[in-house]
């Protein structure tokens, strides 16, 4: 039986430690949610808690919602997978003469880098940017995207490069061979036959609901700041939920495409869309690939693993589930802090009776919170601070008039002498760490120094 103490005590710190205003988090298992519960606060201004059913936007978890509904369209034979994407919109997206195709965008292989539209409007919505970027149609994409091609690295299909703009053209081709607006055709197709009653993206239905997290900025001082959803973005990730309703959604992916007594596509769709297309750069996991809309990580535990996270800023989302198990996991959060993926990938491991321990991740953040902390020489002759920033270990020597800041790449965390190494005149530089007990030596350069507190 799946102990959840530990996964709320997991959850509990790491929210307390990033500063995450709310949290809401749902499992199923055999089609049945076995768990779900809502932490600290939706509304901290007026002491409002976080439930299951509190909304909070999903951010790219949408791009899931937009390749099944490209997937449904296959079956209906309105398109092909492998045609051009030209067309369908009035771009020839390309590189030298190989055109850009349906499932390039579906699995960003388009070969187009970011174009980082959807990071500007968000940071200028939010308020935590001034880069307006005046995309409100399909047309305007269109218009910003002219150049595009210039900007292509490489053929489609060989190298991952996550394309916001991708889906946006992926959901003018719903609408224009659906007849509807992508809204109305996810609505009709998807949310109302899983009874995902409470997903919405019109400000206004958002609004008359009366269990709605409000969004936050967290700064880089940990102070809390009162924002909005970036309403306006659609098939990218523009989808507002909660976890309830997602499990739902979880639910189908489970059943191979059926929900209840019907099926929104087949079984072999949802096999494509779960298909490893190109590897992902960032390999936390080995194997770590894109399918269709989905994110696979083929060993996890022994078991294939599959799921989507999801930013908007001032709320970030992680879905996943593990097919063989019947498995899955929904977690939404209205802020940004400890990665939901993170968070979800501990359940996954709970569920599956695994040590936690053995995440790489876990593995990573146990290491730094040992070594972190103050520092100094030979009888306090000099001191410096060892800090986690952004996932990297740094090392800070300052005085009063000057900085060092020496960002240490890590070889090997596994034993008691914990190796390093740092960049320094166009060659590396080993840097130790020698654990003993409660004692952490800092071998750097030509300097021992002892840890003498935390931060």
């Amino acid at each position: 039986m799946t102990d959840f103490g530990r996964l709320e005590s997991f959850v509990f710190e790491k929210i307390s430690k990033t500063h995450l205003p709310g949290l809401s988090i749902a499992i199923v298992k055999g089609g049945e949610v076995v768990y779900s519960r809502g932490f600290s606060f939706r509304d901290v201004e007026r002491g409002l808690r976080a439930t299951p059913e509190t909304l909070y936007g999903i951010g790219s978890v949408t791009k899931s919602f937009t390749a099944l509904s490209i997937m449904q369209l296959v079956e209906e034979e309105k398109l092909s997978l492998d045609e051009p994407v030209k067309k369908h919109v009035p771009l020839d997206l390309k590189f030298k003469d190989e055109p850009v195709r349906i499932w390039h965008l579906l699995s960003h292989s388009s070969g187009i880098p970011a174009l980082a539209y959807a990071e500007a409007f968000i940071r200028c919505v939010t308020g935590a940017g001034d880069r307006w970027m005046p995309i409100g149609s399909h047309e305007d994409i269109f218009t910003f995207m002219n150049e595009a091609n210039q900007w292509a690295l490489t053929r489609p299909g060989e190298r991952w490069f996550y394309l916001n703009e991708g889906y946006l053209i992926l959901g003018h081709i719903i609408e224009k061979l659906s007849g509807m607006s992508y809204e109305e055709y996810l609505r009709r197709k998807t949310l109302e036959p899983l009874r995902m009653s409470r997903s919405f993206f019109k400000r206004s239905e958002v609004e008359a609901d009366l269990d709605v997290a409000t969004p936050y900025i967290i700064t880089r001082d940990k102070e809390l700041k009162k924002s909005t959803y970036p309403y306006g973005i659609s098939a990218d990730g523009g989808l507002i939920s909660n976890v309830l309703d997602l499990a739902r959604y979880i639910t189908m992916y489970l059943n191979k495409g059926r929900y209840d007594q019907g099926s929104l596509v087949s079984p072999e769709s949802i096999e494509e869309m779960e298909k490893p297309r190109v590897k992902r750069p960032l390999q936390i996991f080995e194997g770590e690939a894109y399918g269709y809309g989905l994110g696979i990580i083929p060993d996890f535990f022994g078991h294939k693993l599959i799921g989507h996270a999801g930013s908007v800023l001032v709320a970030t989302a992680y879905i996943a589930y593990i097919p063989k198990e019947k498995v899955g996991i929904a977690l939404l959060a209205n802020g940004s802090g400890y990665p939901m993926s993170q968070i979800g990938q501990y359940g996954m491991a709970l569920m599956l009776g695994e040590n936690t321990e053995n995440l790489p991740f876990i593995k990573v953040e146990k290491a730094f919170d040992l070594l972190t902390g103050l520092y100094e020489t030979y009888k306090g002759t000099m001191k410096a601070r060892v800090v986690s920033n952004g996932g990297i270990l740094q090392i800070e020597i300052k005085d009063k008039y000057v900085d060092t800041v020496v960002a240490l790449v890590p070889d090997d965390i596994e034993t008691n002498a914990k190796a390093f190494h740092a960049f320094q005149s166009g060659g590396e530089l080993p840097v130790e760490f020698r654990v003993d007990g409660d004692k952490v030596d800092l071998i750097y350069e030509r300097y021992r120094l002892r840890k003498i507190g935390s931060l």
